[in-house]
C-alpha cells in the first residue's frame, strides 16, 4: 500500500507530526524552515502518511537565483522516516524527485542522518545509486559527529570520561566558574564571544544578524538554551544548546582567551549535559568531527576534547545529489568550490584589514 503525501501549511501540526517519527532533527522543524525563509529560501514541508498516521517528513528548502527559472533543492537533515522500510523509503524518494523536478531544481540534496558502515546504511546508499542519485561533493552539514548516551547516570558519564577531563571539570569549579543560563539580552554577548573565537580559531561566521535571528528565534520558541561560563562576573566561554524531541544538539562553542588555564569548556560541557539530561533528552549530539579522526585533520583538537567526555564516535552516509539537469548539476558542481574559496579569501583579507 503506498503511502499518501501532503503538504503541510500548520507550525504546530508539522513539529507535533516530526517529533512522532524516528529521530527527528531540529534542522527539520517549522521553526529552522521559517529562519530560513527570512534568509531568502521557501520552506516546503512534505509529510507522507498511512491512514492518517505520519510515516515520514521532509522539510525542504529551495532557493532560485535572482531572474533566473532554475534553482536549487536542499533537504537538510533529512528526510526523517524508518530507513528500514524499503516500501516507503522508496516512495518517499520518489516523491522527492518528483517535487524536484516540478520545482524547477537542477538538483534534490539530502543528507539524513543514516550511519556509514552498517546494513542500514548500505541499503540506503544502494537504494540511491539505483535510483541515480550520487555522493555529493558539497557535505553543507557535517557528516561526522560524536553522540553520548544521556541514559546513564550522571556518575557513569562521569565515570566514562578521560581522567583529565573530570580533574578540569573539578579544577574549573574549585577555581570559582559558574555557569548560567543565557536570555536573548546575551545575543551581542554570545556574538561576540563567538566573533573572537572564529578570529583564534580561523573559520569563518556570518554577519551578526544571521546569528541573532538564527539564535535568537530558536531561544524565544524554547528550542534553544545559551549557557555562559562566568568567573567572577566576566563571561569567558559559551555554548548554545538546540533540542528537539529527545536529543539536544551543541551546534554553537566559543571561549574568550581570558582564563583558559580554569578549564571554564570543560565545566560548560558537563553542565550542558546535566541540562539536556534534565530534558529528558536520551540522547548528546556534539555536533561536528574529522570525517576520520587524524592528527593532521585541523579538526583534531575539537574531535579530541569531544571526545574526552565518553561520546561516541559516527560517521554517516553524508550528503547525496540527485542531478535533475545533468548538465547545468556539473556545471555547478565544478563552480561551487571557486566560489566558496573566493569567498573565504575575501572574508580573511576583509578580517586582516
Amino acid at each position: 500500500m503506498r503511502h499518501t503525501l501532503r503538504e503541510v501549511m500548520d507550525p504546530h501540526e508539522w513539529d507535533h507530526a516530526l517529533v512522532r517519527l524516528p529521530n527527528p532533527h531540529v534542522l527539520q522543524t517549522w521553526e529552522w524552515g521559517a529562519f530560513k525563509e527570512r534568509q531568502g529560501w521557501r520552506a516546503i514541508h512534505y509529510l507522507w502518511e498511512m491512514k492518517d498516521t505520519p510515516c515520514a517528513a521532509a522539510l525542504a528548502l529551495l532557493r532560485r537565483p535572482v531572474r533566473l527559472p532554475l534553482g536549487v533543492m536542499y533537504v537538510p537533515k533529512g528526510p526523517v522516516l524508518s530507513w528500514d522500510d524499503a516500501s516507503l523509503l522508496q516512495n518517499v524518494l520518489a516523491d522527492l524527485e518528483t517535487a524536484a523536478r516540478r520545482a524547477g531544481a537542477v538538483f534534490l540534496k539530502i543528507d539524513p542522518d543514516v550511519e556509514e558502515d552498517t546494513p542500514e546504511g548500505e541499503t540506503v546508499t544502494a537504494t540511491l545509486r539505483a535510483r541515480g542519485w550520487r555522493p555529493s561533493d558539497e557535505q553543507v552539514q557535517f557528516r561526522s559527529t560524536l553522540l553520548l548516551d544521556l541514559t546513564l547516570p550522571p556518575d557513569d558519564l562521569l565515570a566514562r570520561m578521560k581522567p583529565k577531563w573530570r580533574y578540569n571539570i573539578r579544577l574549573a569549579q574549585r577555581k570559582g566558574v559558574t555557569v548560567r543560563p543565557g536570555t536573548v539580552e546575551d545575543l551581542p554577548l554570545l556574538y561576540r564571544m563567538y566573533q573572537e573565537t572564529s578570529v583564534r580559531d580561523r573559520f569563518v561566521i556570518r554577519p551578526e544578524g544571521y546569528y541573532r535571528d538564527a539564535w535568537g528565534s530558536f531561544i524565544e520558541t524554547g528550542l534553544a538554551q545559551p549557557l555562559i561560563a562566568e568567573v567572577g562576573n566576566e563571561p569567558v566561554a559559551m555554548v548554545i544548546l538546540f533540542q528537539f524531541g529527545q536529543r539536544v544538539w551543541y551546534m554553537y562553542g566559543a571561549s574568550r582567551s581570558v582564563y583558559r588555564e580554569y578549564m571554564p569548556n570543560h565545566l560548560l560541557q558537563w553542565e550542558a549535559i546535566r541540562w539536556a539530561q534534565a530534558q529528558r533528552c536520551t540522547v548528546y549530539d556534539l555536533w561536528g568531527a574529522p570525517e576520520r579522526p587524524d592528527e593532521s585533520d585541523p579538526m583534531w583538537g575539537v574531535y579530541r576534547f569531544k571526545a574526552g567526555f565518553g561520546a561516541r564516535p559516527v560517521r554517516y552516509i553524508g550528503a547525496w545529489d540527485f542531478p535533475v539537469h545533468r548538465t547545468l548539476y556539473n556545471l555547478y558542481a565544478v563552480l561551487t568550490p571557486r566560489v566558496l574559496a573566493l569567498m573565504r579569501w575575501r572574508y580573511w583579507r576583509r578580517i586582516r584589514g
